[in-house]
């Protein structure tokens, strides 16, 4: 059965209710995947999601910050998250399909500004998030997707700019060296890259840019990532980075991913 799951960092779901209204009714993922709700989970406003159909919903979160939530018209039974970076915070939320297919959805943290973990414990949190990430990998067994903010842009082509952004938190090369140790530890498929190829490809702009088009000085830091049983072959996931919704009303700094998944 295709099933089409979209990973979208809103950065406050109760800000920004009516355009993730707006993107289910315009786009319909079977499954959204939302991080950076900013909400304790009780204060959600689901109504609205339920209303169109996304009526099976699991979510934690932490009042204005972190946050994540899977919103699924398909049924999901809840699965014990991984305590990854140690803190116990709501960074990581995972249902199971009736299929047996886990859907993960991580919101890995930024690391504030300095690249060095010795000084900076937010980016010492980030890497050791990272290490537990690829420990579990390595571990599981389960035929899984992973999408969220990942906040690392591992490829040149994942920047514009790879020579100016080297000693900027989200492409420098410790980050990018710990990403791939966690990709290829859990056998993940990048499922963007595998339909699009090389090539410029963003998803995040900053709210910096007085024309964040214009300037289209982005990085690639949302993902979706598959294990090889369920990855669909190159240029057959219909991935797509839904770039215009950057530029909606009241908008999130990122924008929406797809992918489809026969599962």
């Amino acid at each position: 059965m295709p099933v089409t799951v979209c990973t979208w960092n809103i950065n406050s779901v109760r800000l920004r209710e009516g355009i993730v209204l707006r993107l289910l009714r315009e786009e319909a993922p079977d499954i959204l995947c939302l991080q950076e709700t900013k909400s304790p989970v009780e204060k959600i406003p689901l109504e609205g999601f339920t209303g169109l159909g996304y009526t099976h919903v699991l979510s934690r979160g932490d009042k204005g910050y972190n946050g994540v939530a899977i919103l699924s018209k398909l049924p999901l039974d809840p699965v014990d998250p991984q305590n990854f970076g140690g803190k116990g915070d709501a960074r990581h939320v995972v249902g199971r399909l009736k299929s047996g297919v886990e859907i993960h959805n991580v919101y890995l943290p930024a690391g504030g500004d300095i690249p060095d973990p010795a000084v900076n414990e937010k980016f010492d949190h980030k890497l050791r998030f990272v290490d537990d990430l690829t420990r579990w990998g390595e571990a599981s067994k389960a035929s899984a997707i992973l999408v969220g903010d990942l906040n690392i842009a591992p490829r040149e082509d994942d920047v514009w700019s790879h020579k100016q952004l080297l000693k900027v938190v989200s492409h420098t090369p410790v980050e990018v060296a710990a990403f791939e140790r966690a990709r290829a530890a859990g056998r993940w498929v990048d499922v963007t890259r595998a339909d699009h190829g090389d090539g410029q490809l963003y998803t995040w702009w900053s709210y910096r840019a007085k024309d964040w088009d214009a300037a289209d000085k982005g990085r690639r830091l949302d993902h979706v990532w598959a294990t090889p049983d369920i990855a669909p072959a190159p240029g057959a996931g219909g991935s797509r980075v839904l770039r215009a919704v950057r530029g909606w009303e009241k908008p999130s700094d990122h924008a929406p991913v797809f992918a489809t998944f026969d599962i």
